[in-house]
Parts: structure tokens; sequence; C-alpha cells
């Protein structure tokens, strides 16, 4: 393995969990403004379903202590604007600009500016007593998606950028499976509403949480359970697809280790090297067969120890965090 300097390894550390939090907070936005969205579309017995979006998080047993009942504004203020909860918007967002400020040598000032605005943005939203839940959430989709953008453009496809691909699509990919694992077991109250029309639109906020929805239909057509699984895990092409996000990681890490595809110098590079061929030669029947669920609960333990293997194998210390792993 390609060994990293000190120096390296503290920007490649802020680097990566810099794009890590950004795709966080992006997800999060996503995620209550599709759940927005869904009760709006949903009838009066399904109106009040927001505790699996905390769910979600993996946080049920915290927001439970500190909030209670999971009303929309108790789990809005949990996840958009909680200082005290490490994977809260506002929490992400802070903690993403103290590690790019930490290597604002590395990145472009584009960039700085542009993760500094978002900031603004979040902290300013964080004051006010009441929210435009659709317009906030846009706006901070769009300002995420702003970021990566002007990664793409303006910093030079080195090492640092590479992790930064790296952190950012291990979030996504972890991101994708908890969706998906909380929608098959938590958010229909009943499984009589299997096949039915509210089902139906269930799945497709699925889909339009991961902006999946047209991509879906233009290849797979009508909604249907198991095509919409086979979509989000195992779909090659789809950027928010777990396959493809894996994918895109393996082949970041062999760039910045500089080890030829198919081989391994190191603990992170065999293990995702693992899972990136137990997906592409997955399939969706078997996934189904042996349970959606213990599936993507052992999906997110490998990407754990994913996580655990690259900072063992390239960090020596950690950057600034919000208390959080992966």
């Amino acid at each position: 393995m390609t060994q990293t300097k000190p120096l390296l390894s503290r920007v490649a550390d802020a680097v990566y969990w810099m794009g890590r939090y950004i795709e966080r907070a992006e997800n999060v936005a996503r995620f209550l403004d599709v759940n927005h969205n869904l009760m709006l579309d949903l009838p009066q017995d399904f109106a009040d379903q927001w505790q699996p979006i905390v769910d979600t998080t993996g946080d049920r047993a915290m927001f439970l202590e500190r909030y209670g009942a999971a009303t929309k504004s108790n789990v809005v203020r949990f996840l958009a604007f909680d200082p005290e909860y490490p994977n809260s918007i506002y929490s992400c967002v802070l903690a993403a600009r103290e590690n790019a400020r930490s290597v604002r040598e590395t990145i472009s000032s584009e960039m700085w500016q542009q993760i500094n605005s978002l900031y603004l943005l979040i902290t300013s939203e964080s004051r006010k007593s009441e929210h435009d839940l659709p317009s906030f959430c846009h706006q901070v989709r769009m300002a995420c998606h702003l970021v990566h953008g002007i990664l793409h453009v303006t910093m030079s496809h080195s090492e640092a950028w590479r992790f930064i691909l790296l952190g950012c699509n291990l979030e996504r990919a972890d991101k994708t499976t908890r969706l998906l694992d909380v929608k098959y077991f938590i958010l229909l109250p009943s499984v009589s509403d299997v096949g039915t029309p509210y089902d139906d639109v269930q799945w497709s906020a699925v889909l339009k949480s991961v902006s999946g929805f047209e991509m879906y239909r233009k290849s797979y057509g009508r909604i249907a359970p198991d095509r919409i699984v086979d979509f989000l895990l195992l779909d090659g092409q789809f950027p928010r697809a777990l396959r493809y996000c894996i994918g895109l990681a393996d082949r970041s890490l062999h760039y910045i280790t500089n080890t030829p595809v198919g081989s391994f110098s190191c603990s992170s590079e065999r293990m995702i090297g693992q899972l990136r061929g137990e997906l592409d030669f997955g399939n969706v029947e078997t996934i189904l067969s042996g349970g959606l669920h213990e599936f993507c609960d052992a999906i997110q333990t490998k990407m754990n120890t994913i996580d655990e293997c690259i900072t063992g194998d390239f960090f020596t210390q950690r950057p600034i965090t919000n208390g959080t792993g992966a």
C-alpha cells in the first residue's frame, strides 16, 4: 500500500468526513421533504407517520429519550436543527464546515465559500420558530448539490478528491439500505395494506427519497416492490443504488493505493472488494428469500467495518467530528 505522510493522513481524514457529513445532511433533508409530501398524499389514518424517519437514522432511543412523541415538529427539530444530536442537518453541516476549514489549502476557495453559505443558511433557519419545511429542504438539497458540482469542476482529481468521493459514496450507500429497511418493516401499519394504492404511494415515496422515481419508471415501468429493491440495491448505473455507490467507492480506493483492480493491499480494499463482488453477482430473488431486513442489516455492518478499516489503514488521527461514527 502507498504510505501516506502524517499531513496527508490528516487531510485525507478531514476531507473523507467532510464528504460524509455533506452527504448525510442532504439525505436527512431528502427524507424530511419526501415524508412531508407523503403525508399529504395519504388518508388521515396515515397522517402522522414521522417515527419511521427517525428509525431510518438508527437513533430512535435517543429521540424517544429527549422528545417522546414523534410529532412533526419534534422530528423536524431533532433531525434538522438539534445542535446536541450529532446527525442533525445542523450538526452535520457544522462538522463538514470545521473539517473544510482545517484543509482550506486543499479544497478550492469556491468550495469553501459554498460550504460556508450552507452553514449560514442552516444557522439562520435554526433561529426561526416556524419553518417552511419543503422550502428549507429544497434549499439544503440544492446547496449540497452545489458543493458536489463545485467539487468536481474546481478540485484536481487527486487523492484528496478521491477520499471525498469515498466518504460520500459510503454514506450514500448506507442511507439507501436504511431507507429500504425502514420501508419494508416499519412504514406500513398493516400487512393488509400491501399491494393497495397506499402501498404504491409509499413505494413511490421511497424512490423519490433518492430522486429515483423517473429513472426507475424508465427501466422497470410499473411500481413493484421486488423491482424497486432490485433497482435500489443492485442497479449498476443509478447513482444512489447500493451497487453503484460501492463500485465507485472501490474504484476510488484503488486509485488512492495504486493497487490493480481485482487485488488488494490493505484490509479496507479487501473488505470493500468482497462487498462489491457480492453485489455484482447478487440477485433480488436471493435477497428477498433470505429476508430484506437481514440483508440490509448485514450490509450496514459490513460498511461500518469498512469505515473502521479505512480509519486504520489511512488515518493517524480523527478530524474535528460531531461525535458520531459511520
